[in-house]
């Protein structure tokens, strides 16, 4: 009646279950940082622009230093 053979391999699901564990605490920890790192500029005020315009202005100085 119960054939042995045709017994399922419980492998397969155990492990799609913990590739979607994973992924959902990956996607977690990537949310939180995210929300944090948001609160904390918008807490802040930190100008995200400029360190960006700092950098670009030393090149600038440093190519115009390296030409004369």
């Amino acid at each position: 009646m119960n054939d042995p053979r045709k017994k399922k391999n419980p492998t397969l699901g155990v492990a799609v279950l913990i590739v979607v564990v994973v992924l959902l605490v990956i996607a977690t920890i990537l949310y939180n940082a995210i929300t944090e790192k948001r609160e904390y500029e918008r807490d802040n005020g930190v100008d995200t622009t400029a360190p960006a315009a700092s950098a670009a202005a030393a090149a600038v100085n440093a190519a115009k230093g390296a030409s004369q």
